[in-house]
This record gives structure tokens, C-alpha cells and sequence, in this order.
């Protein structure tokens, strides 16, 4: 009488690799500039008049192809441009489209921030590993690789909508960095990916009971620059972003591990409001 076993899957022997999945769309350049007023109004009328409806012309072209202008409050600027474009390529051809303007002559940079939207898959990430592993594939073998290649393009494809989305038609716009804390008590990058996907999961159902007041949009900047992340908060009601931000503080994710950057606080000003703008109005609501 033969023995009979019970056959059991085979399994990899490496640990579950920790860095989580992420899916990337748009790339993104905010540009913050000092608006040389005193220059500006130096200039004759006519002069003004001219630079100004070429400046708006540009605009309007690149409007469409996801750029948008806010008039910022506070000490730490006055204009912001942000722009959504396939490529940093594109970013780059944005930045010097702006360059040639006669306007330019009046805006002194400040800073910038450089980045690529970008969404953390840790939910499926954690599911994707087990699933693998479970099959007997080794982390980071040819296999594996093929494996996890086929499952970016499905969560790309199926958020593409999230990762290539336009700028919002919000009043006003919120931007900042933020880091992961990585010093000698508390380092983000040394939890195991279990704990951290709970902790983002927690901090996700903050944003959510938000939704329909304020749209988030993350992109990442590791490599880029120097953050590790950018959020950008669209709203029509600024006070919004204190309740939001200030209710995710309470998360463990961000009150233990969060460090942030400046706060950037601006109004939109569509391209057809531009002499609306530079005449030292606030831009009124809407495209007309």
C-alpha cells in the first residue's frame, strides 16, 4: 500500500519585499514668483496694455493643456503657476513658453516644485505580494517582475481618470510638501508594509468623508526634488484646508511620522481674468 501525502503549494523563501506599489500619471511643475509691481506700474499704459494681451494669449493656449495661474496671499509670493503636462519634457517646454513673454521681464522666481502625480497602491500591494509568493515566485525574479508589470498596467488603466485628471475649477487652490519622518525614534521607512498600509488606510478615510468639499491631488517627488511628496487641495471654500489638514493631524500616520513644508495659498485667476489681475483686482469667479 503506497503512502499518500498531501501536497502543499510551494512557497518563496525571501521575505515580502517592503517598498509599496505605485501607479504614476502627469507630471507637475508649481513655479512661484514675485510680482515686480513697483517696475510694473512705472511702465506707460500702452506698454502695460501690450505685454499683457500677450500674456494672455499664451495662456489661454495653455490653458487647455492643463495650466492654471493663482494669486497668492501672503508674504511668500504672488503669482503661482502650476502646470499638468505628459512629460517633464513638456514641463520644461511650459517653462520656457513663459520665459519668452514680455511679462516674465516682471516675475522674479521664488521657488518651485517638481513632481509626478502618483498613487500608493498598499492595499492591493500587500494582496499582490501574497498572491506571488504563494505561487512560489522569488521577489524580484524575472517572473515576478513580469507579474507585477501586468498589474501597474491594470491599476493604471483603471485610475487613469485620478492620474491624468484636469486642474480643478476651484476657487482656491492649497499646495505643500511633506516627508515621511525618518529620524533616529521614529522612521516611516523601517515599519513593516502591514503596519504602514493600515495606518494609510486609516489616514485615507479621513479624505474621503471630505469628498465633494475638496478634491486632493498627490504627486511624488523623491528624486525630484526635495520633499517627498506635494499635495495640491482644490476648494471653493478655503476653510476647507484648515479642517481637512487639521483632522488628518490626529491620524498616527501624520502625527507621528508627517513633517511639512510652506504652505502656498492661492486664489485662481483664469487666463481671461489676467487684466483683472495685473491691475491689482481680485480676480471675480469664473472664465467670463
Amino acid at each position: 500500500m503506497s503512502a499518500t501525502t498531501n501536497a502543499r503549494p510551494h512557497t518563496a523563501s525571501a521575505a515580502m519585499p517592503e517598498v509599496p506599489l505605485t501607479v504614476e500619471g502627469y507630471s507637475v511643475l508649481h513655479q512661484m514668483f514675485r510680482f515686480r509691481w513697483s517696475v510694473w506700474r512705472a511702465l506707460p499704459d500702452s506698454e502695460r496694455a501690450t505685454f499683457v494681451q500677450q500674456a494672455q494669449a499664451l495662456l489661454q493656449k495653455m490653458e487647455p493643456q492643463q495650466t492654471a495661474i493663482y494669486s497668492l496671499l501672503g508674504h511668500k509670493g504672488d503669482l503661482l503657476f502650476l502646470h499638468f503636462r505628459n512629460s517633464f519634457d513638456d514641463l520644461n517646454a511650459a517653462e520656457l513658453q513663459l520665459a519668452q513673454l514680455r511679462l516674465s521681464d516682471f516675475l522674479e522666481p521664488l521657488t518651485s516644485y517638481v513632481s509626478v502625480i502618483e498613487l500608493g497602491l498598499y492595499e492591493s500591494t500587500v494582496k499582490t505580494y501574497e498572491q506571488l509568493m504563494e505561487r512560489g515566485l522569488e521577489p524580484n525574479s524575472e517572473e515576478w517582475k513580469q507579474a507585477i508589470s501586468e498589474v501597474i498596467a491594470r491599476q493604471k488603466e483603471a485610475m487613469r481618470p485620478r492620474l491624468f485628471p484636469d486642474i480643478p475649477n476651484a476657487r482656491y487652490l492649497c499646495f505643500y510638501p511633506m516627508d515621511r519622518r525618518r529620524g533616529e525614534e521614529k522612521n516611516w521607512y523601517t515599519l513593516p508594509i502591514r503596519e504602514r498600509q493600515r495606518q494609510m488606510h486609516e489616514h485615507g478615510m479621513v479624505g474621503r468623508r471630505y469628498a465633494g468639499e475638496v478634491r486632493q491631488i498627490i504627486s511624488g517627488s523623491i528624486g525630484f526634488d526635495d520633499w517627498e511628496w506635494g499635495v495640491d487641495l482644490f476648494a471653493d471654500d478655503a476653510l476647507v484646508f484648515k479642517k481637512l489638514i487639521y483632522e488628518m493631524r490626529f491620524d498616527e500616520v501624520s502625527a507621528v511620522y508627517a513633517l511639512f513644508g510652506s504652505f502656498y495659498l492661492g486664489v485662481w485667476c483664469p487666463a481671461a481674468k489676467l487684466p483683472q489681475l495685473l491691475a491689482g483686482e481680485v480676480p471675480t469667479k469664473g472664465n467670463s
